[in-house]
């Protein structure tokens, strides 16, 4: 069967890849599966009771999960294959964003995962006219569960209507509502297809590494980055789509223990979690001791210079399998690649895990293109880009270095705001995505920064913050960096350290840099390490780009305060602003 629309995917997993173990969830520390089978019947159930519960095709229908897990998936089958519209919303925003996002897409209904999320949005549904109930997912006394949508929908007397409602259902009609974000103003409501994302599954579908050894059945993939997020969501029906099983992690915290027991072949990451992974093995290899730990930093020094493109040297092979195949079994020995997207992977890392034989496929996007753009894959790999551009995708370079884009993933504009949509395009019909970047001569995509955060320092010098920044997090010192100078004599950047590991490190040195955030931030000591780090990128930059002085945050840049969107960017003004007295200082003004 071809699929064509989202609710497709299930239809074609039951109807070519059944399996037991399609999608699972832990429960009260037991993995629980659901089959094929059983995920398109409880599908066709909430879409049964949803019909019943009067909603009609167009209508929407929120969806929030603090975590992954079978349920959204269920529910997001049962809401498009009746021609609603699901608005997926992330856990951490704000209630007024809530209210804000609610009112804009007058949502109907929503659904939640938990009590934490269910008493948030009690505060909210008085302020939204639209809504009428909020279901839970957990067990929550007084709340509304979504079971009640599936008994609703147990017997099957509407599942004629539901499946005459599917098939009017068009591969151009609008399927979700994703709000952006945003690192400034209100959360735009980007539209997606059906066809938008269906084009963009089936485009990446030959990017992703196979092991033809293995049949479908025994190929897991573990699920932990938002689902509300569109890069997550369009991975998650690519491996529907091959009947891969979906184990979905816990939490951040468990990921390391949910690797070991399923043991997964592909999972998608972020740059900071790998280079988490990284730092987690230099410390075991350092406190190994002893000859161990010799061992280890040999291995380590021969992945600097490791190259794809030639055979592995006999040294690279003696450790491979004293090192590498350690870092291998504690990823669960199965990993046939980590796609990585949301941010610029650092170099250095993607090499050592290419190296180490924990390929990183790095990729790039935006919520309006689906999202993917381009993305590496065994067969065109380069690290430091981010792939060829998908082959139904035109990307064209705009004369100030801005990527543009057209094609079949392209959005059909932001919800309710005609202004934006066409501010968002060229006037020959091409997104601008906001990235400055080139395509080299084999065909490979560059990001090279943010247009929008590009500044020029008084000396009339451009300076390209995140590539900066990218930098510098290879410091295991610092956790988060905001380089700043717009309108400055020179570039400077405020520092969030990694406080945990500052720790380890003056205990190490016996130096006392103070146990709260706000001590260490004010350690001569710590400051002057950091520096040091700075000082090392500095020697690889121009002079007008190098970062001559710092200032370490007392707090941690987190989601919860402002400072970071749901997918880890920095909010810069609110940055700024939260550490206007540090910024002075840099500048000598405080």
């Amino acid at each position: 069967m071809s699929v064509t629309r989202l609710f497709d995917f299930a239809h074609h997993a039951l109807y070519k890849f059944p399996k037991e173990d399609a999608l699972v969830t832990k429960y009260n520390g037991v993995w629980t599966k659901t089959s094929t089978k059983e995920y398109v019947s409880q599908g066709n159930k909430i879409s049964r009771g949803l019909l019943k519960l009067g909603i009609k095709p167009g209508d929407k229908i929120g969806l929030i999960s603090t975590n992954n897990r079978t349920e959204w998936y269920i529910m997001d089958l049962g809401i498009l294959q009746i021609g609603a519209i699901d608005v997926p919303v992330y856990p951490t925003i704000s209630v007024e964003d809530y209210i804000y996002i609610f009112n804009n897409a007058e949502i109907k209904y929503v659904f939640v995962s938990d009590k934490d999320l269910y008493e948030k949005l009690l505060q909210v549904k008085p302020q939204v006219e639209s809504l009428k109930g909020i279901f839970t997912f957990d067990e929550i006394p007084g709340a509304a569960n979504w079971k009640e949508v599936l008994d609703l929908g147990e017997n099957d007397d509407n599942q004629q209507e539901v499946e005459d409602i599917s098939k009017t259902i068009q591969p151009d009609d609008l399927a979700t509502l994703i709000y952006t974000s945003g690192t400034t103003g209100r959360p735009k409501g980007v539209m997606l297809t059906h066809r938008n994302i269906v084009a963009n599954v089936l485009a990446s579908d030959h990017r992703i590494p196979r092991n033809w050894k293995l049949e479908y059945t025994d190929i897991k993939v573990l699920s932990f980055l938002p689902i509300c997020h569109i890069f997550e969501r369009m991975i998650s029906y690519l491996f529907m789509y091959n009947g891969f099983s979906i184990h979905f992690a816990e939490s951040i915290e468990k990921i390391g223990d949910n690797v070991k027991e399923v043991k997964p072949h592909y999972m998608t990451v972020v740059p900071r979690l790998v280079e988490k992974v990284y730092d987690k093995i230099v410390d075991k290899g350092a406190a190994a001791g002893g000859l161990k730990t010799k061992i280890f930093y040999w291995a380590l020094s021969l992945l600097e210079n490791y190259d794809m493109k030639k055979p592995k040297s006999l040294k690279h092979r003696i450790a491979d399998k004293l090192v590498f195949s350690k870092w291998r079994e504690g990823l669960g020995g199965n990993m046939i690649t980590l796609v990585s997207g949301s941010a610029a992977l650092s170099t250095k890392l993607n090499r050592s895990f290419h190296g180490a034989g924990i390929p990183i496929l790095e990729g790039y996007g935006l919520t309006e293109t689906s999202p993917v753009i381009a993305v590496n894959s065994f067969e065109r790999v380069k690290i430091g880009t981010v792939g060829h551009v998908l082959d139904n995708l035109d990307v064209k370079i705009q004369a100030d270095g801005e990527i543009t884009v057209k094609g079949p993933s392209v959005f059909q504009g932001y919800y309710k705001d005609e202004e934006k949509t066409k501010e968002a395009f060229t006037e020959d019909g091409y997104f601008m995505t906001g990235d400055i970047g080139h395509i080299d001569e084999e065909g490979f995509l560059h990001i090279t920064d943010r247009k929008k955060e590009m500044f020029k320092t008084s000396g009339g010098k451009y300076v390209a913050p995140q590539v900066l920044e990218n930098l510098a997090k290879g410091s295991k010192f610092i956790e988060q960096i905001m380089v700043v100078g717009d309108g400055e004599k020179m570039p400077c950047a405020l520092v969030q350290p990694d406080y945990a590991f500052a720790k380890l490190w003056a205990e190490r040195k016996h130096l006392k840099i103070g146990k709260t955030p706000e001590e260490m931030a004010n350690s001569p000591e710590l400051k002057a390490r950091i520096m040091k780090d700075i000082n090392l990128l500095n020697a690889t930059l121009g002079k007008w780009e190098q970062i001559k002085k710092i200032e370490l945050t007392p707090t941690l840049w987190t989601i919860e305060d402002g400072l970071l969107t749901p997918t880890m960017k920095l909010k810069r003004k609110a940055v700024k602003e939260k550490f206007f007295n540090l910024y002075e200082k840099l500048y000598d003004r405080a």
